[in-house]
Protein backbone atom coordinates (compact mmCIF):
# COMPACT_ATOMS: atom_id res chain seq x y z
CA UNK A 1 0.00 0.00 0.00
CA UNK A 2 3.06 2.09 0.90
CA UNK A 3 4.72 1.98 -2.82
CA UNK A 4 0.96 3.01 -4.22
CA UNK A 5 0.93 5.97 -2.23
CA UNK A 6 4.06 6.98 -3.09
CA UNK A 7 3.83 5.90 -6.61
CA UNK A 8 0.45 8.36 -7.12
CA UNK A 9 2.74 11.18 -4.84
CA UNK A 10 5.55 10.61 -7.62
CA UNK A 11 3.08 10.80 -10.57
CA UNK A 12 1.76 13.63 -8.98
CA UNK A 13 4.53 15.65 -8.78
CA UNK A 14 5.87 14.99 -12.33
CA UNK A 15 2.49 15.81 -13.71
CA UNK A 16 3.18 19.37 -11.68
CA UNK A 17 6.06 19.53 -12.76
CA UNK A 18 5.08 19.64 -16.57
CA UNK A 19 2.54 21.60 -16.22
CA UNK A 20 4.26 24.22 -14.25
CA UNK A 21 6.87 24.12 -17.14
CA UNK A 22 3.96 23.98 -19.55
CA UNK A 23 2.41 27.20 -17.78
CA UNK A 24 5.74 28.54 -18.29
CA UNK A 25 6.23 28.53 -21.87
CA UNK A 26 2.87 29.99 -22.41
CA UNK A 27 3.64 32.96 -19.85
CA UNK A 28 6.94 33.20 -21.76
CA UNK A 29 4.88 32.89 -24.64
CA UNK A 30 2.38 36.06 -23.83
CA UNK A 31 5.50 38.00 -22.58
CA UNK A 32 6.80 37.79 -25.94
CA UNK A 33 3.68 38.93 -27.64
CA UNK A 34 3.02 41.89 -25.13
CA UNK A 35 6.78 43.14 -25.52
CA UNK A 36 6.19 42.90 -29.39
CA UNK A 37 2.60 45.37 -28.94
CA UNK A 38 4.55 47.49 -26.48
CA UNK A 39 7.18 48.01 -28.94
CA UNK A 40 4.54 48.91 -31.77
CA UNK A 41 2.70 51.47 -29.50
CA UNK A 42 5.77 52.94 -28.39
CA UNK A 43 7.10 53.91 -32.34
CA UNK A 44 3.38 54.68 -33.15
CA UNK A 45 3.27 57.37 -29.93
CA UNK A 46 6.76 58.60 -30.79
CA UNK A 47 5.61 59.01 -34.19
CA UNK A 48 2.19 60.59 -33.34
CA UNK A 49 3.82 63.34 -30.91
CA UNK A 50 6.39 63.96 -33.20
CA UNK A 51 3.51 65.15 -36.07
CA UNK A 52 1.94 66.82 -33.41
CA UNK A 53 4.79 68.77 -32.60
CA UNK A 54 5.40 69.69 -36.23
CA UNK A 55 1.55 70.84 -36.59
CA UNK A 56 2.58 72.75 -33.54
CA UNK A 57 4.54 74.87 -34.99
CA UNK A 58 2.74 75.26 -38.32
CA UNK A 59 -0.33 76.06 -36.69
CA UNK A 60 2.52 78.60 -34.48
CA UNK A 61 3.70 79.84 -37.78
CA UNK A 62 0.53 80.22 -39.76
CA UNK A 63 -0.80 82.51 -36.75
CA UNK A 64 2.62 84.33 -37.07
CA UNK A 65 1.37 85.58 -40.74
CA UNK A 66 -1.67 85.95 -39.59
CA UNK A 67 -0.39 88.52 -37.09
CA UNK A 68 1.77 90.01 -39.47
CA UNK A 69 -0.77 90.73 -42.06
CA UNK A 70 -2.95 92.19 -39.05
CA UNK A 71 -0.13 94.45 -38.30
CA UNK A 72 0.54 95.48 -41.99
CA UNK A 73 -2.87 96.08 -42.49
CA UNK A 74 -3.68 98.30 -39.23
CA UNK A 75 -0.77 100.12 -40.80
CA UNK A 76 -1.85 100.43 -43.95
CA UNK A 77 -5.54 101.52 -42.57
CA UNK A 78 -3.67 104.60 -40.02
CA UNK A 79 -2.30 105.51 -43.31
CA UNK A 80 -5.82 105.36 -45.06
CA UNK A 81 -7.48 107.71 -41.88
CA UNK A 82 -4.48 110.21 -41.62
CA UNK A 83 -4.85 110.83 -45.08
CA UNK A 84 -8.34 111.35 -45.37
CA UNK A 85 -7.83 113.55 -42.45
CA UNK A 86 -5.43 115.98 -43.83
CA UNK A 87 -6.27 116.18 -47.85
CA UNK A 88 -3.63 117.34 -49.36
CA UNK A 89 -4.50 119.92 -52.36
CA UNK A 90 -3.86 116.67 -55.49
CA UNK A 91 -7.14 115.39 -54.47
CA UNK A 92 -6.68 113.04 -57.77
CA UNK A 93 -3.94 111.24 -56.74
CA UNK A 94 -4.83 111.22 -53.08
CA UNK A 95 -7.66 109.24 -54.27
CA UNK A 96 -5.38 107.15 -56.21
CA UNK A 97 -3.69 106.34 -53.10
CA UNK A 98 -5.91 105.57 -51.09
CA UNK A 99 -7.63 103.16 -53.79
CA UNK A 100 -4.35 101.56 -54.01
CA UNK A 101 -4.41 101.31 -49.52
CA UNK A 102 -7.74 99.79 -49.55
CA UNK A 103 -7.12 97.29 -52.08
CA UNK A 104 -4.39 96.14 -49.89
CA UNK A 105 -5.95 96.49 -47.12
CA UNK A 106 -9.35 94.12 -48.68
CA UNK A 107 -6.83 91.67 -50.48
CA UNK A 108 -4.97 91.65 -47.02
CA UNK A 109 -8.43 90.75 -45.63
CA UNK A 110 -9.56 88.05 -47.73
CA UNK A 111 -7.42 86.66 -50.89
CA UNK A 112 -8.68 83.05 -51.47
CA UNK A 113 -6.44 82.91 -55.13
CA UNK A 114 -3.63 82.32 -52.69
CA UNK A 115 -5.28 80.99 -49.76
CA UNK A 116 -2.81 83.88 -48.08
CA UNK A 117 -5.32 86.55 -46.37
CA UNK A 118 -6.42 86.76 -42.72
CA UNK A 119 -9.65 84.70 -42.99
CA UNK A 120 -7.96 81.98 -44.95
CA UNK A 121 -5.04 82.38 -42.38
CA UNK A 122 -7.58 81.83 -39.65
CA UNK A 123 -8.98 78.68 -40.96
CA UNK A 124 -6.09 77.02 -42.10
CA UNK A 125 -4.47 77.60 -38.32
CA UNK A 126 -7.78 76.18 -36.91
CA UNK A 127 -7.62 72.94 -39.37
CA UNK A 128 -3.45 72.91 -38.44
CA UNK A 129 -4.43 73.20 -34.40
CA UNK A 130 -7.38 70.06 -34.88
CA UNK A 131 -4.94 67.70 -36.63
CA UNK A 132 -2.43 68.80 -33.97
CA UNK A 133 -5.03 67.95 -31.34
CA UNK A 134 -6.00 64.60 -33.31
CA UNK A 135 -2.63 63.52 -33.19
CA UNK A 136 -1.57 64.39 -29.71
CA UNK A 137 -4.71 62.76 -28.19
CA UNK A 138 -3.07 59.82 -30.25
CA UNK A 139 -0.10 59.84 -28.62
CA UNK A 140 -1.47 59.75 -25.00
CA UNK A 141 -3.56 56.89 -26.25
CA UNK A 142 -0.82 55.09 -27.57
CA UNK A 143 0.82 55.86 -24.25
CA UNK A 144 -2.05 54.42 -21.84
CA UNK A 145 -2.15 51.33 -24.04
CA UNK A 146 2.03 51.00 -23.69
CA UNK A 147 1.51 51.48 -19.75
CA UNK A 148 -1.67 48.88 -20.13
CA UNK A 149 0.87 46.72 -22.12
CA UNK A 150 3.77 47.15 -19.29
CA UNK A 151 1.78 46.20 -16.50
CA UNK A 152 0.54 42.86 -18.41
CA UNK A 153 4.59 42.08 -18.77
CA UNK A 154 5.26 42.57 -15.50
CA UNK A 155 2.14 40.36 -14.34
CA UNK A 156 3.00 37.78 -16.41
CA UNK A 157 6.68 38.12 -14.84
CA UNK A 158 5.21 37.28 -11.20
CA UNK A 159 3.07 34.52 -12.66
CA UNK A 160 6.45 32.98 -14.14
CA UNK A 161 7.88 33.37 -10.58
CA UNK A 162 5.28 32.61 -8.66
CA UNK A 163 3.76 29.78 -10.65
CA UNK A 164 0.22 31.31 -9.97
CA UNK A 165 -1.67 31.53 -12.52
CA UNK A 166 -4.41 34.44 -11.47
CA UNK A 167 -1.05 36.53 -12.39
CA UNK A 168 -1.10 35.56 -15.75
CA UNK A 169 -5.04 36.02 -16.41
CA UNK A 170 -4.26 39.27 -15.06
CA UNK A 171 -1.86 40.11 -17.76
CA UNK A 172 -3.76 38.75 -20.20
CA UNK A 173 -6.53 41.31 -19.25
CA UNK A 174 -4.22 44.01 -18.95
CA UNK A 175 -2.54 43.43 -22.15
CA UNK A 176 -5.83 42.96 -24.33
CA UNK A 177 -6.74 45.98 -22.87
CA UNK A 178 -3.62 47.95 -24.20
CA UNK A 179 -3.60 45.95 -27.44
CA UNK A 180 -7.91 46.88 -27.74
CA UNK A 181 -6.60 50.46 -27.20
CA UNK A 182 -4.26 50.57 -29.76
CA UNK A 183 -5.80 48.85 -32.43
CA UNK A 184 -8.71 51.27 -31.91
CA UNK A 185 -6.82 54.71 -31.82
CA UNK A 186 -4.54 52.96 -35.07
CA UNK A 187 -7.66 52.27 -36.55
CA UNK A 188 -9.75 55.76 -35.21
CA UNK A 189 -12.51 53.69 -33.75
CA UNK A 190 -14.81 56.29 -33.29
CA UNK A 191 -15.54 55.02 -29.35
CA UNK A 192 -11.81 55.18 -28.71
CA UNK A 193 -11.41 58.33 -30.33
CA UNK A 194 -14.48 59.81 -28.54
CA UNK A 195 -12.27 58.72 -25.13
CA UNK A 196 -9.35 61.01 -26.47
CA UNK A 197 -11.42 63.74 -26.31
Amino acid sequence: MSEAIHEVAHEATHEAAHSAKSNAKWIGLLISILALFLAVSEMLGKSAQTHGLALNIQASDTWNFFQAKTIRQTVLRTALENARIEQPGDKIALDKQMAAWQANIDRWESEPATSEGRKELVARAKHIEHERDVFLGQYHAYEIASLFIQLGIVLASVALLSSLMGFALGSGLMGAGGIALLAGTYFNVPFIMALLH
